[in-house]
């Protein structure tokens, strides 16, 4: 076992041993998410880009019934509602078209996720949450596919793609 002085050397010598190992990972995830990538789930992030676009202007088109239905809960006329009914739609709409052009798709899957967190554990625990026909399965889909998109990435059929093919020839 080695000793160390202080935690401050501890600190910095753990650092400099987890780097190494946290981005070869990361590199790893990412080769990988290259290559088992095939065509048919590209259809799929097209078709969950266009689905988030649609719900962000879907949320905009229904503003007063989503900060109404979180007003109704603790603290009435907050500025936060305001706000995050807000953001949720503008990452639905930029995330959905980022998405279906395979344009900065980990970050586009990484802003959605919060919205999607909180849809799931503050917008659909309640009564309705048991109803047949409820919202919370289509919900819980959608973010099982955002951080698998986080993970894979992009696919073949992207606009960043393109781009790199371009820059080569």
């Amino acid at each position: 076992m080695i000793c160390y002085q202080n935690s401050n050397n501890f600190i910095t010598a753990l650092y400099h041993h987890l780097k190494p190992c946290y981005m070869n990972l990361i590199q790893r995830l990412e080769y990988w998410g290259d290559r088992h990538h095939p065509r048919w789930i590209d259809i799929l992030r097209i078709a969950l880009g266009l689905f988030l676009c649609y719900k962000g202007i879907d949320f905009l088109n229904h503003m007063s019934d989503l900060t109404g239905m979180m007003a109704s809960n603790k603290y009435p006329n907050s500025i936060w509602y305001i706000l995050a009914g807000h953001y949720t739609v503008c990452v639905h709409v930029a995330g959905g078209v980022c998405l279906a052009l395979g344009v900065f798709t980990r970050m586009a899957c990484l802003i959605q996720i919060p919205v999607l967190l909180g849809a799931v554990f503050f917008v659909s625990t309640n009564e309705e949450m048991l109803r047949p026909y409820s919202e919370l399965v289509l919900t819980i889909l959608v973010l099982l596919l955002l951080i698998y998109f986080l993970i894979v990435g992009n696919g073949p059929w992207s606009v960043k793609v393109n781009e790199d093919k371009s820059k080569s020839d």
